[in-house]
């Protein structure tokens, strides 16, 4: 399968300009067809608490944006959103759509990020999203879930939601002041599960925060296979199911998780859209 991550500065609260922009990126890099095209966290206006300003409401631009540029270009597009839930607050989905318009998945980041007091604006989800594109089984994350990594066990067991993750898509937003934390979090979720990870970052900053990029694929014993740096990148890279196969087959550690010790997990959404 090909993947293809957008590292870019967003325009902050500017979907309009975002969208004009990685229309431009994207059809003069034209992904190869069937590919899976990946946009980070919040990918039309940055990381705002400014629910009332950013949330898609009736007409869903960004969403309808997603789907078109799929449909033209022929792929997979996944990217994050802003809904409102429920109770009023937003919620911060990663959706990913297929190239006729289908919805493959929709996964509402399950921690907000309370040191930034995202929970106050946004509501947590409540389950995993799992869906199949070119072979592969693909679970989105979002940005602080990545240090949860009880996630991706339960995403990788499939827990009785079908066939576990093979490849985890991480969007974010992730922040210069811990990009430490950053590489190693990827590098060890890639490590733990024997599976494929890719984190798509943003660069540049908003009005509060800066970014340092950072983009980078991890193979199934975490090796980075691609890598971006800190500025604007459209980074590519081959997942081969094939090699992830053999792996698993030839050091079978996913065979001994204890089920006993991961507690109960969360709804496995693997409905076919």
């Amino acid at each position: 399968m090909k993947l293809v991550a957008c590292q870019y500065e967003i325009a902050w609260e500017d979907k309009a300009g975002n969208h004009r922009m990685l229309e431009r990126w994207l059809r003069e890099h034209r992904p190869a067809a069937g590919s899976l095209v990946v946009l980070p966290e919040m990918f039309a206006t940055g990381f705002s608490m400014n629910v009332a300003g950013i949330a898609e409401g009736g007409a869903r631009p960004s969403e309808r944006w997603l789907a078109e540029l799929a449909g033209e270009l022929d792929v997979a597009m996944l990217g994050g959103v802003v809904n409102r839930a429920a109770d009023g607050r937003g919620r911060n989905e990663a959706l990913a759509l297929a190239p006729d318009g289908r919805e493959l998945a929709r996964y509402a980041k399950l921690h907000p990020f309370s040191h930034a007091g995202e929970d106050e604006h946004f509501a947590a989800g409540d389950s995993l999203a799992l869906f199949h594109w070119q072979g592969m089984t693909v679970c989105p994350i979002v940005c602080y879930d990545l240090r949860f990594p009880e996630l991706f066990r339960h995403a990788v067991r499939g827990d009785g939601g079908g066939a576990g993750a093979e490849l985890f898509v991480v969007i974010a937003n992730w922040p210069a002041a811990r990009a430490e934390h950053w590489r190693p979090l990827l590098r060890a979720r890639a490590i733990e599960n024997q599976a494929f990870v890719v984190g798509v970052n943003r660069c540049g900053a908003d009005p509060n925060v800066a970014y340092q990029g950072d983009s980078i694929v991890c193979d199934p014993r975490g090796r980075v296979i691609a890598e971006a740096g800190d500025g604007p990148a459209m980074l590519q890279a081959d997942i081969d199911r094939a090699a992830l196969d053999a792996f698993r087959q030839r050091f079978a550690a996913l065979n001994d998780m204890r089920a006993d010790l991961l507690g109960p997990p969360p709804p496995i959404d693997t409905a076919e859209r």
